[in-house]
C-alpha cells in the first residue's frame, strides 16, 4: 500500500507514532509545531527537528550553499517562535556525497551559523554520514515560560483568525524559477520566519498558534483538527504584496492559491478573542485579520467571490 493511499504525510504521521505508550514528561507530543517537555517549575522545553533533501527542498542552480544553511536554521527556529518559545541550541545532522567539497559545508555552515546569531541559536553538536544526495536535518531546543505557551488546539469558536506579514512570496519565487523568469524570487531563496520577540508577543494575547509552513489552508486545517472547531477564511482578505500578484501574474497563477497552498512563509496564523485585538494592534501591528473560528458543525471553509469552498489541503510529501 502506498503512502498516499492511507492519506498521505500526516495519516502517516498518526499511524506510526500512536503507538508511544507516553511518558508524564511529555506535555505535548505529536501533533505541534514542537513537542512540550517538562523542564523547569515554570518552563518547559520545546523541541523541533526539520529535514532538507537535495533536489526537493533545494536545488543548486538556484541556491547557494550560503542560502541553504540559511533557510535550514530558519525553518526550525520558526516551529519554536510559533510555541511562543525562545529557542536556544540546536544539533545538525548532514549526509553528503563524496563529491561535496570543503568549500560548499564552509558556506553552508556560515548560512547556519548567520541565522543562528540572529536568533540566539547555538549549534552545539551533531552527526556526519554519506549518502547518494546532500540531505540535512537540524534539531532545535528552547524554552518558553507555561504562561505563553501556545498550541494549535486552544482555538476558540468566536476568536478571529489572524495572520502576519504578507503570503505567497515562496511559491511566487519557485514559479519564477520554474518557469525560467527573473523577478520577485528573494522569499523563495531566502525566507525569514519572524522573531521570538514578535511570537511571545502575540502569545500574551492569543489562544491558538501555528506557522505557516505549509499554506495556509493546511494550517488552519490543522488548527481546527487539534482545537475541534471550524473556521470561516475570508480570500479577499489574504494579505499578498504588490510583489507577489505581479509575479503570479507572469506565469498566469493565481496569488492567492500561492498564499493558500504555496507552504514555506514561515509567517505566524494565530486565533485571537476579539476584546483582545487591539491590544495586540497596538503593540504589534504587522497582522491582518482574515476569518473567525466557527463551532466544529460548520467546518472548514473558504469564501471565495462570494462562494463556500472547502477550505482544502496544504503541501504534502506523499501526494498523488
Amino acid at each position: 500500500m502506498k503512502i498516499s493511499e492511507i492519506g498521505g504525510e500526516f495519516a502517516l504521521i498518526r499511524r506510526l507514532m500512536s503507538r508511544d505508550a507516553g511518558d508524564p514528561a511529555i506535555i505535548k507530543g505529536v501533533g505541534d509545531d514542537c513537542a512540550v517537555l517538562a523542564y523547569t517549575p515554570d518552563k518547559y522545553l520545546v523541541v523541533t527537528t526539520d529535514m532538507m533533501v537535495e533536489n526537493s527542498h533545494f536545488a543548486s542552480q538556484w541556491f547557494t550553499p550560503f542560502q541553504v544553511g540559511r533557510k535550514l536554521m530558519e525553518v526550525n527556529v520558526s516551529d519554536v517562535v510559533a510555541m511562543g518559545g525562545v529557542p536556544r541550541f540546536a544539533f545538525i545532522s548532514v549526509a553528503l556525497t563524496k563529491e561535496t567539497e570543503v568549500e560548499y559545508m564552509d558556506e553552508l555552515y556560515r548560512g547556519i551559523y548567520a541565522s543562528g546569531a540572529k536568533h540566539g541559536v547555538h549549534l552545539i553538536g551533531g552527526d556526519t554520514t554519506h549518502g547518494s544526495e546532500i540531505v540535512l536535518n537540524l534539531v532545535v531546543i528552547g524554552e518558553v515560560e507555561k504562561n505563553l505557551l501556545c498550541l494549535r488546539s486552544d482555538a476558540k469558536p468566536g476568536d478571529l483568525v489572524c495572520v502576519t506579514g504578507t503570503l505567497g512570496g515562496n511559491q511566487a519565487g519557485l514559479e519564477l524559477l520554474l518557469a525560467g523568469k527573473s523577478g520577485h524570487t528573494i522569499e523563495f531563496l531566502e525566507p525569514e520566519c519572524r522573531l521570538a520577540s514578535e511570537g511571545r508577543l502575540i502569545a500574551r494575547y492569543a489562544n491558538a498558534m501555528i506557522d505557516v509552513s505549509d499554506g495556509l489552508g493546511s494550517e488552519v486545517r490543522h488548527i481546527c483538527e487539534e482545537s475541534g472547531v471550524g473556521a470561516r477564511i475570508d480570500c479577499g482578505k489574504i494579505p499578498l504584496s504588490p510583489e507577489v500578484i505581479a509575479s503570479a501574474g507572469a506565469v498566469g497563477k493565481d496569488p492567492c492559491d500561492y498564499a493558500l497552498y504555496g507552504g514555506e512563509d514561515f509567517e505566524l496564523v494565530f486565533s485571537i478573542p476579539p476584546e483582545r485585538l487591539s491590544r495586540l494592534q497596538e503593540e504589534f501591528p504587522d497582522f491582518t485579520v482574515v476569518g473567525e473560528i466557527l463551532p466544529r458543525e460548520e467546518g472548514a471553509f473558504l469564501v471565495r467571490d462570494g462562494e463556500r469552498i472547502d477550505i482544502g489541503k496544504g503541501y504534502d510529501h506523499f501526494a498523488e
